[in-house]
């Protein structure tokens, strides 16, 4: 099992969230979208040059700026 940032999963890969760093204010909009510590996330898609990182949490399309996915580290089974 490897960690990395959520940024960094590529397309049709999944991974369980391990820990959010960030402050109050930006984890509870997180949780507030789905997003929490335990929880199963598959990469969509994601647009270069700081666009967008499209997830699917609980059979629900999320998108998130890329500075917040590169606060949520998640572990996958890919090598």
């Amino acid at each position: 099992m490897t960690e990395k940032l959520l940024s960094d999963l590529s397309v049709n890969e999944e991974a369980e969230i391990v820990e959010i760093r960030g402050g109050r204010g930006m984890q509870g909009r997180l949780r507030a979208l789905g997003l929490a510590e335990g929880q199963h996330v598959k990469k969509l898609s994601g647009v270069g040059f700081g666009g967008p990182v499209v997830i699917l949490v609980n059979r629900a399309q999320v998108a998130i700026g890329r500075g917040m996915a590169r606060r949520i580290i998640v572990r996958s089974n890919d090598g």
